[in-house]
């Protein structure tokens, strides 16, 4: 009897440590004015990239670079003018 409450308590002990470990505490979650940020950087990041891969091309001509640069220009805007609005 007595090796059952001992095994009892235990077991219980021990499952309750286990079920406190489970949950962490949730991390913070950026503000909207963060989130915005952070996807300004990326975009920029992006672009700046993209731009040095089309100029350095060497079999593109100069023709070939300004039209992809205009391409690049335009949907750089557009997803900037994006970003902005959803401020």
């Amino acid at each position: 009897m007595k090796k059952v409450l001992i095994s009892t308590l235990l077991l219980l002990g021990l499952s309750m440590n286990v079920s406190a470990q489970k949950h962490p505490p949730a991390p913070p979650h950026p503000s909207k004015n963060e989130l915005i940020n952070l996807k300004a950087q990326e975009l920029d990041k992006k672009y700046n990239t993209e731009k040095k891969l089309i100029l350095n091309h060497p079999l593109a001509t100069k023709q070939m670079k300004r039209d992809q640069m205009k391409a690049l220009n335009k949907r750089y805007q557009t997803e900037k003018r994006l970003l902005k609005q959803a401020k």
